[in-house]
């Protein structure tokens, strides 16, 4: 790694943590984790859009909220 990518890089001094507590988890567990935090995302991105966008409808929301996740460039479905 180079200089210029190291310093890009922010700590994250809990990542072992992380990574420990993800390998003692089942794979079925893992999978749920996964599911509740494409959950989340999804959830925060919608109520970004209704705090940037305060005056339309939910059916507006809706559309744009759908609108933009179709632009994601990694989303499979």
């Amino acid at each position: 790694m180079t200089n210029t990518a190291s310093a890009a890089l922010k700590p994250r001094p809990n990542h072992r943590i992380y990574l420990r507590a993800l390998r003692g988890m089942t794979a079925e567990q893992r999978l749920c984790k996964a599911f509740e935090l494409t959950d989340l995302s999804r959830a925060l991105f919608r109520d970004g859009l209704r705090a940037r966008f305060p005056d339309i409808s939910e059916a507006e929301l809706e559309r744009l909220y759908l609108e933009r996740l179709a632009k994601c460039h990694n989303r499979r479905s």
